[in-house]
């Protein structure tokens, strides 16, 4: 009986310490402020200042947010791509693993490209355009720097 009682008392207090050390960790990490669509919570992380100063720059600052090219349009989708990445930008951050220059993973690279066709699809059908799609060339071989430079 004793040990049953050590037991859950080990197991509560474990529990807590996690409890108290996530908690803590994503109220200093501001992970809040990524359920928002405020560009200013990408820039919580040093290293995406540069694309964030760059966006601001570029001509799609006035009609798009972060959200807009890099996270899924429904909203299901959106969270969960938001939390998958935000741990493992965590992971990546506190471990110090991280690529510097940052790198898109290929999940991410198709959400942005599924973007660019949704607002700019309809320029697909220019024959400029023809050859690329044909061929499955993403948006980004030709014009890599039009939301944020890489």
């Amino acid at each position: 009986m004793k040990f049953k009682i050590a037991l859950i008392i080990l197991l509560i207090s474990f529990t807590g310490l996690c409890l108290g050390l996530g908690s803590f960790t994503f109220i200093y990490g501001k992970g809040y402020s990524y359920f928002i669509d405020d560009p200013k919570a990408c820039v919580n992380c040093h290293i995406m200042k540069d694309q964030y100063d760059s966006w601001r720059k570029s001509s799609h600052h006035q009609v798009t947010t972060c959200n807009s090219c890099h996270s899924p349009e429904n909203f299901y989708f959106k969270y969960f791509n938001k939390a998958d990445n935000g741990l493992v930008h965590a992971w990546k951050f506190t471990t110090g693993t991280f690529n510097d220059p940052i790198r898109i993973r290929k999940h991410n690279f198709n959400i942005a490209m599924k973007a660019c066709l949704k607002c700019h699809g309809d320029l697909m059908n220019s024959t400029l355009h023809q050859e690329p799609m044909e061929n499955d060339i993403s948006c980004v071989n030709c014009h890599r720097d039009i939301g944020h430079t890489h």
